[in-house]
């Protein structure tokens, strides 16, 4: 049965007539303790999203002084709020994708499990790897931790949905060369087109421009990472009223907010080893460049979204910083810190998914 979301048009499909207030959801958590769990461990991972890969919307413009800590942080919760909520109405693909690209069995319960254990498995593997002050893909640890549990509730590849799982090589890919070609493309142009004005108006204008490219790679940011997690939890919902998967994700107002709070909290905890590695460490960028760093992500992350593929936030910033760098010289890149990104990202499919695999088959004997 399709059913509609309180306070909008759009349809979440469950199967059972289910309204998803926040009242609704309270009585929910409560009367279901692994729904409980399992909504405290999505709100942790929304956390460290925040904590690790939310700092890459805004690394650059707080390494080149256009905006303070506090002020960079309280603009990417908003933003990030903005793209959750516009972007769903827009398209909720990416969502869908996540939500549809593994099948973690009929018996709803031990899926709730396994769904818990993956998010467990997300949490602990992200924080250690954010302890190395390096950026972690939220969205493949995300997609590793859904697959490896999936794996372990079918006790094979049958868990997992091929046509969907292919969606994130092609982002992959996408987010690494789109976001290099691009950022050095508009590196090449603003450089281009300011070459005769005076570099203090430059510099000024750009100080304001780049608090501008800023608050779109949150709205992005929000964009992707926003509606993979809290599609998540939708999916939990469902998992606790017995359905076995969902078609389509409407987000209320309420849980969008709560996720851009909590964003807000993760970045404002630890988020300052995230924002010295990619704002400064990887390529020393002024003013200009950190615009066109961000412009250029803003773009990728846009066309990923419109075409439904999960992408990482921090594979596309991190790419266009490198494309920028490379549009002025290849030395000024940092050779040594994007070494360790990509040993990371490596690392992150089979880690993640095997700590998922073994935490879901633990979690299943436990509960």
């Amino acid at each position: 049965m399709i059913i509609y979301l309180h306070g909008f048009n759009n349809k979440f499909t469950f199967g059972v007539p289910v309204d998803v207030t926040f009242s609704y959801f309270i009585s929910e958590i409560f009367s279901s303790p692994m729904l409980f769990i399992s909504s405290l461990l999505t709100l942790a991972v929304i956390f460290v999203n925040g904590w690790t890969d939310a700092p890459n919307a805004i690394a650059t413009c707080i390494t080149t002084r256009c905006l303070s800590t506090r002020k960079a942080i309280m603009m990417s919760a908003v933003f990030n709020f903005f793209g959750v909520f516009i972007m769903t109405h827009i398209n909720a693909s990416v969502a869908s994708t996540i939500s549809n690209m593994v099948d973690f069995g009929d018996n709803t319960s031990i899926a709730l499990v396994a769904l818990s254990a993956a998010l467990f498995s997300i949490v602990v593997y992200s924080t250690a790897a954010s302890r190395l002050g390096i950026p972690t893909s939220e969205s493949h640890s995300l997609i590793a931790g859904l697959t490896g549990a999936a794996i372990a509730t079918q006790n094979g590849l049958e868990g997992v949905n091929g046509e969907e799982w292919i969606k994130v090589i092609y982002g992959l890919f996408a987010s690494l060369f789109l976001g290099f070609l691009i950022g050095f493309l508009i590196s090449k142009l603003v450089a281009l087109l300011f070459r005769r004005v005076e570099r203090r108006r430059a510099n000024t204008f750009f100080s304001y421009a780049q608090i501008v490219g800023a608050a779109s790679m949150s709205f992005m940011h929000g964009a992707q990472d926003g509606q993979k997690f809290i599609g998540v939890l939708f999916l939990a919902i469902a998992f606790s009223n017995g359905m076995t998967g969902v078609e389509g994700v409407l987000i209320p107002v309420w849980l969008m907010l709560l996720c851009s709070i909590v964003m807000g909290v993760g970045t404002s905890v630890g988020g300052e080893k995230i924002i010295k590695s990619v704002g400064m460490d990887m390529v020393k960028l002024e003013k200009y460049q950190g615009f066109s760093a961000d412009i250029s992500a803003s773009l990728c992350l846009l066309l990923s979204s419109l075409f439904g593929i999960p992408v990482s936030t921090t594979h596309t910033k991190t790419s266009a910083i490198m494309g920028v760098g490379a549009s002025r010289r290849l030395s000024a890149i940092n050779f040594s810190v994007v070494k360790d990104m990509v040993l990371t990202w490596i690392f992150t499919f089979p880690g993640c998914g095997l700590i998922s695999f073994l935490m879901a088959k633990l979690f299943m004997l436990l509960f």
